[in-house]
C-alpha cells in the first residue's frame, strides 16, 4: 500500500494553491512596474496640463466658473484606483508577493492622483 505522500507526488494535476515561480513573479512585476510608471506619468502630465489650462489668468474676470462634471469623468478618475486595488488583490491571491507589492504601490499612486484630480475639478 502506497503512502499518501507518494500518491500526491504521482498526481499529474497541480494543486490549486501552487504558487508561480519567483522568476515569473519578478518578471510580471517588472512588466507591470513599467506599465504603471507610464500610466502615472501620463496622468500626472495631464493633470498638470489641464490644471495650467484652467488656471485663471490675471486679466480674466473674477467670476467663478460653474460647470458640472459628467459622471463618466468621476468614473474614470475613481475607477483607476479601484481597478488597481483589484489587481493588487488578485496578485496577492495568486501568491505573487512581489507583483502584489508593485500593484499596491500603484494603487497608492492612483489614489494620490485621484485626490488631486478631484481637488482640481472641484476648485
Amino acid at each position: 500500500m502506497a503512502s499518501p505522500s507518494t500518491d500526491d507526488q504521482d498526481s499529474s494535476t497541480p494543486s490549486s494553491r501552487e504558487r508561480p515561480s519567483r522568476l515569473t513573479d519578478v518578471a510580471v512585476a517588472l512588466l507591470l512596474l513599467v506599465a504603471d510608471a507610464v500610466i502615472v506619468g501620463v496622468a500626472g502630465l495631464l493633470l498638470f496640463a489641464v490644471g495650467m489650462g484652467t488656471a485663471p489668468s490675471p486679466r480674466s474676470s473674477p467670476t467663478p466658473h460653474t460647470r458640472d462634471t459628467p459622471a463618466v469623468t468621476w468614473l474614470v478618475i475613481w475607477g483607476g484606483p479601484v481597478l488597481a486595488a483589484a489587481g493588487a488583490y488578485v496578485h496577492a491571491r495568486l501568491r505573487m508577493p512581489v507583483t502584489a507589492v508593485v500593484q499596491g504601490l500603484f494603487t497608492l499612486a492612483c489614489l494620490v492622483l485621484a485626490v488631486a484630480w478631484t481637488r482640481m475639478l472641484l476648485s
